[in-house]
This record gives structure tokens, C-alpha cells and sequence, in this order.
């Protein structure tokens, strides 16, 4: 792409950088976490499933727009070599354009979303809900330059902060009897929010548009990803649409309720992974063996933190429902052990999203999704004869079949350790499927018992499996490359005063106005 040189660029270890930024947003992951359950807890004693169905049904339709609005250009300037003072003040309007023009076409096509699920009173909720694209498209550039200056503690701040404001927007509405009002009300406050703290966190106020200012190869770039993105989108809210249509808003209260509780956390854990590793990898572009390495540990990574975790909610669905959501919600639980098993295999096959992004591979990237799309849209239909549970076993179906695919069709485009990668989710694959077993059979065993004793007894047999595992010496060393990586985030930790002074960046600004470092995200409705 071409572009005026940016300045300033980190002096510090790239290997440490990385380590930080991981140390900063999983601490304030690990917070939104906490915010996240705290909301879906509350709120599911507040409002009905039904009024979540209505809200996921406007979410489903409208929230396409979010993509558009975004249209790939936040990953094509972290993605950028070079990125010009005019190319971001450009990629600003262009943003907020679109943003503004989708806001003002949701509002339009309300009627039609409501005769769409034969419901008249979705058509108010999607006039509300309008907003948010405006609001988000004025903030996405601000977000970009922030993750590519790798200021990672401004971004978490603004990503812990944003959202607490909306779940204390929509528990007051919640209180006063809002219903499926108070939902849309946390949407637009955690995007009004995010917008007013990111503006002067971020340093910098974009100048009047200008013609004549080379973006061709962001949009370009753009416009693969954001291909991408729709159709992954389509596929992802496919069974969204289809429970809304055939089975109601009820059984999609009860459906949606289960992905709140598991798959938005799992997404907030691994937004921050992405976070560090996309810039980190595309500084790796021309450095293969680096970027192979860094691909690898990523997994490893991955696969005993996030993995683990997901493991154990799998076999343990009945009593975690039970305590967080209450009994009203426990045909949730067959269904939250699928989103478990969905999100173990989609995590395993994350690191290839990355290296197509890094890579600037998003032409093999939209091939390849256009058939996972199709795959993941035809498992939810074949599920949607047994119900909710029949559409969550297909949602789960689909990447168990598309994490080895992948691998295999990034090999296509650019040089890949596929040997390395395959065999590495194979082993984390494995040991989760046994550690989720042993959750489940703990549940079995006390099934005459409290929920608040077979909970602490399921994660007890999830790391004792875990534990097992570690006799053998392939997990050993992965186990020792994890400790690496761990001790990597903490000495970076402990080293963040001193290395601060190295950490400056000027990108985009003049001489003399360098501000201190400090931190994208999945769209649509999921």
C-alpha cells in the first residue's frame, strides 16, 4: 500500500512487546469476563426469554451492518506497513460515512425486519439499536491507530469501561420493566462509551477529507475481508434466524441465552490474542521461521488456556446453568455443551485466521470461507428437526470438521508448518475431549447433589485429566512452552516501568507529540 513513511517505530523486543500486550488485555479480558457473566446472571433474572428472543431476532438481521460499516479497513491499517497521517484521517470519513449511511438504512428497513420474523414489535427495536453504527463508525479508526501502535492499556481501559456503562444502563431499564428495551439500551451506551473515551485517549482529531489520497490497496485488502466477514457472518447467525423463524422467540431466548453465557466470554478471552497477534505476526511477514514459531506457541497457548476452560463448561452444563442462569433455563444446558465443543475446535483453528490476515492472504481467506460457511449453514438445518439442541449439535459439528481444513488451505497459499499446527491441536483436541468426559461423569457420579458440589468436582476431574496428560513427553514440552510464554508476560510485567521509555511511538504524528503506548473484535450479533 502505498503511503508516506510512519515514524516512530518500538525499539523494544518484539517478543516482549507481545508479552506485555497479552499481560495488559487478558487482565482486562479477564475483567469484561467478569462484567459479562455478572450481566447475563442479572439479567436473566430480569427479563424473559422471550424478550431476549426479540432482541437476538434485531441483532440476527441488523447486525450485518456492522461489518459494512467496519468494511476491513481497522485490519487493513493494523495490517499496513506504512500508514500516512492523510491515509488514517481518510479511513476516518470513510468509516463514519458508512457507519452514518447504515445507521439511516436500519432505520428504513425496520418494517421489513419485523414482516421478515412476522413480528410487528421488532420494528421499534431496530430503530433503536440504529445508533450504534453511527457511533462505532466514528470510532473505528481511532481503535485501529491505537492497536497499531500497540498501545494495548488504553484499549483495555476503553474495553473494560465502555461495557460496564451499558450493563448498568440496561439493569436500571431492566428494573423499570424495559423488557428486550434494555438490551438495546446496553448496545447504544457501551458504543456511546466506547466513542467519548477513545477520542481523547487516542490523541488525535482527523483533518477535513481530501482527494487524491491513495487508499486503493486498503480497500482492496478491505474488501476480501469484509467479503469474508459477511458470509462468516450469515453462517454464524444462520441458526439465529432459523430458530427465530420456525421455533419462536422463547426456544431463541433459550438458545441465545446459552451463546451469551459461553461463546461472548470466549470471544472477549480470545479478542486479546488477536489483538497482539495480528500486529506482532504482519511485523513477521518477511521473517518465516519467526512467524512459523510464533504461529505454533500461539496454539499451544491457546489450546491449554482457552481449551481447558471449555472442557470443563462442556461437561459441567447442567449444574453451571442451574447456578448462574436458574432452573427456568435448564434446557439451555445441552445446548451450552455444544457452543463448548464448538468453541474448542474454533479456538484450535484461530491461528490460521491470523496468518491469512497477517499475510495479506484475504483472497485464499474468502475462498475458503464461502465453503465453511456453507458447511457450518447446512449442519445447522440438518439439526433443526430435533430443536434448539439438534441447531447447537450442528453449530458444533462445523469446526470439528473445519479446523484440519484450515491448515490445509492456508498451505495452498503461503508456507505453513502444517505437520506442526495438526499435530498440536490433534493432542489438544484429544486431552479435551477426556477432560470434558471426566466433568461430565463427575456430574453423573453426584447427580443427587447440590449444583454448588458437582461444579468444584467436574473442574477437579477436568485438571486431573490435565495432569495425566503431563506424564507424556510431547505435553510436557508443550506444557514447557506455555511456562515460557507465562514467564515472558510476567517478567514483561514486572519490567513495564523501565521498558516504557522504549516504548514511544509517534505514528501518524508530528516530532515532539509521541504519547505513551497503552489496546477488535468479532461482528455482528455473535
Amino acid at each position: 500500500m502505498p503511503s508516506e513513511p510512519s515514524a516512530g517505530r518500538r525499539t523494544e523486543p518484539l517478543g516482549r512487546t507481545a508479552a506485555r500486550g497479552a499481560a495488559v488485555t487478558m487482565t482486562g479480558q479477564l475483567a469484561r469476563i467478569v462484567l459479562q457473566f455478572g450481566s447475563v446472571v442479572v439479567l436473566a433474572r430480569l427479563i424473559a426469554p422471550a424478550e431476549f428472543g426479540l432482541f437476538t431476532m434485531v441483532m440476527a438481521v441488523v447486525g450485518v451492518s456492522e461489518i459494512v460499516r467496519d468494511f476491513g479497513l481497522s485490519n487493513a491499517a493494523i495490517q499496513a506497513r506504512e500508514l500516512s497521517t492523510a491515509q488514517r484521517d481518510q479511513l476516518f470519513w470513510v468509516n463514519t460515512a458508512l457507519g452514518t449511511a447504515l445507521a439511516a438504512l436500519a432505520v428504513a428497513s425496520a418494517p421489513l425486519v419485523a414482516l421478515v420474523f412476522g413480528r410487528p414489535e421488532l420494528a421499534p427495536l431496530v430503530v433503536g439499536v440504529a445508533a450504534t453504527f453511527a457511533l462505532n463508525g466514528a470510532q473505528t479508526q481511532h481503535r485501529a491507530n491505537l492497536n497499531r501502535e500497540l498501545r494495548f492499556t488504553a484499549l483495555t481501559v476503553i474495553d473494560v469501561a465502555a461495557p460496564l456503562v451499558g450493563i448498568v444502563v440496561a439493569i436500571v431499564v431492566a428494573l423499570a420493566g424495559g423488557g428486550a428495551w434494555a438490551l438495546v439500551a446496553q448496545t447504544v451506551a457501551v458504543a456511546a462509551a466506547g466513542l467519548v473515551l477513545v477520542v481523547p485517549v487516542g490523541g488525535w482529531l482527523p483533518g477535513r477529507p481530501r482527494r487524491g489520497v491513495p487508499l486503493g490497496g486498503f480497500y482492496r485488502f478491505g474488501w476480501n475481508l469484509v467479503a469474508t466477514q459477511l458470509i462468516n457472518y450469515v453462517a454464524k447467525n444462520a441458526d439465529n434466524i432459523v430458530i427465530g423463524i420456525r421455533l419462536g422467540p422463547a426456544q431463541l431466548g433459550l438458545y441465545s441465552r446459552a451463546f451469551q453465557l459461553l461463546m461472548n466470554p470466549l470471544q472477549q478471552v480470545r479478542a486479546p490474542f488477536s489483538r497482539v497477534a495480528i500486529p506482532v505476526l504482519s511485523r513477521l511477514q518477511d521473517d518465516r521461521a519467526r512467524f512459523d514459531d510464533y504461529l505454533v506457541r500461539a496454539q499451544i497457548v491457546m489450546g491449554y488456556t482457552i481449551v481447558p476452560a471449555l472442557a470443563f463448561v462442556g461437561g459441567a452444563s447442567v449444574p453451571l446453568v442451574t447456578v448462574l442462569l436458574g432452573a427456568a433455563w435448564l434446557e439451555s444446558a445441552p445446548v451450552l455443551t455444544f457452543f463448548a465443543i464448538a468453541g474448542a475446535f474454533s479456538t484450535l483453528a484461530y491461528v490460521a485466521y491470523w496468518a491469512f490476515v497477517t499475510q495479506g492472504l484475504t483472497g485464499p481467506l474468502l475462498r475458503f470461507t464461502l465453503v465453511t460457511a456453507a458447511l457450518k449453514i447446512v449442519c445447522v438445518l440438518a439439526g433443526l428437526p430435533w430443536g434448539i439442541v439438534g441447531v447447537a449439535a450442528g453449530y458444533a459439528v462445523e469446526p470439528l470438521l473445519s479446523w484440519p481444513l484450515a491448515i490445509w488451505w492456508l498451505s495452498r497459499s503461503a508456507p505453513t508448518p502444517v505437520a506442526r499446527l495438526t499435530a498440536g491441536a490433534g493432542r489438544l483436541g484429544a486431552i479435551a475431549v477426556a477432560a470434558g468426559a471426566a466433568a461430565w461423569g463427575a456430574t453423573i457420579a453426584l447427580a443427587d447433589a447440590s449444583a454448588w458440589l458437582q461444579i468444584p468436582a467436574a473442574a477437579l476431574s477436568t485438571a486431573v485429566v490435565y495432569l495425566v496428560a503431563a506424564i507424556v513427553p510431547v505435553v510436557r514440552r508443550d506444557l514447557s512452552e506455555l511456562v515460557t510464554v507465562v514467564r515472558l508476560v510476567f517478567l514483561s510485567g514486572r519490567g513495564r516501568g523501565r521498558g516504557m521509555a522504549t516504548e514511544r511511538t509517534s505514528l501518524g504524528r508530528e516530532p515532539g507529540h509521541d504519547q505513551e503506548p497503552g489496546h477488535d473484535q468479532e461482528h455482528g450479533a455473535r
